[in-house]
């Protein structure tokens, strides 16, 4: 695990609050339109990213991504912090923690957008593969917001969680299952964390255009959905930028879709 920090302009500005955002290594991403959207919103923003995940994936390592999101979140105004962090160790998650509390303070929101996602079925899913997606998308989630709940320091009603989720399950069986899992966890962090005064919500994008839709499936994701396009990553940002916010305080063990009506 490595970290990159970016001091912004306004360094050490009164009543920014910080949030971890996991799962960050893309431009086109729905972590990086996160960052984005909090930085916008007034936050700092720490993230975390993996490169060898994007490099076995079909569209590969974006080189220089996080360093361009730090630039790009520091002209919003936030204090920015990159962590290159392998998810799929347990002993991670306290360690980002330590690392991001060390540059930047105590986390107000974990929004976990980070995941393990590989295509395979019931018949030709490994155990390999089985495990890992576990590890990454199930265990991680909870050993992040364990951490989260033990080193919570904010007003009591600031704190917030919200993971992103799928509803995937036939021809991504690991994906969609251990998903599932993370929803519980989160819907269990609703639950547990009350006394704390922290919200817990998990998000479902929906099909969401990062770059890995065919032309084929594109037309006929925009033809399934009644809005006639296709969701982008702002789209799911927007949601969890006013679920972190005060006026989203309310809302607390949801299973939210953002999907643009998807059938």
């Amino acid at each position: 695990m490595s970290g990159e920090t970016h001091l912004g302009k306004r360094q050490g500005r009164a009543g920014r609050p910080l949030a971890l955002v996991t799962g960050a290594g893309r431009s086109v991403g729905i972590g990086a339109a996160v960052v984005l959207g909090l930085a916008r919103a007034g936050w700092d923003v720490a993230f975390s990213y993996w490169t060898p995940y994007d490099a076995r994936m079909e569209w590969g390592v974006e080189a220089g991504a996080a360093e361009e999101l730090r630039e790009r979140a520091a002209g919003l105004g936030a204090r920015t912090h990159a962590v290159e962090a392998d998810l799929s160790d347990p002993a991670v998650p306290a360690r980002l923690f330590d690392d991001v509390e060390r540059e930047l303070g105590n986390v107000t929101a974990l929004v976990l957008c980070h995941c393990e996602s590989v295509d395979s079925g019931l018949l030709d899913t490994t155990v390999e593969s089985f495990d890992l997606h576990y590890a990454v998308n199930a265990r991680a989630t909870w050993l992040l917001i364990r951490e989260y709940g033990l080193r919570f320091r904010g007003p009591h009603g600031s704190g917030r969680v919200v993971s992103l989720t799928s509803d995937h399950t036939a021809g991504n069986l690991p994906y969609g299952a251990s998903k599932g899992a993370m929803d519980r966890i989160t819907l269990a962090a609703a639950q547990e964390l009350a006394h704390l005064g922290v919200t817990c919500n998990a998000v479902n994008p929906g099909p969401t255009d990062t770059g890995w839709m065919t032309e084929e499936l594109k037309a006929d994701l925009v033809h399934a959905t009644p809005l006639g396009r296709l969701g982008v990553p702002r789209d799911c940002a927007h949601l969890v930028t006013f679920l972190c916010s005060a006026e989203g305080g309310w809302i607390n063990g949801q299973l939210l879709q953002s999907n643009g009506g998807i059938q």
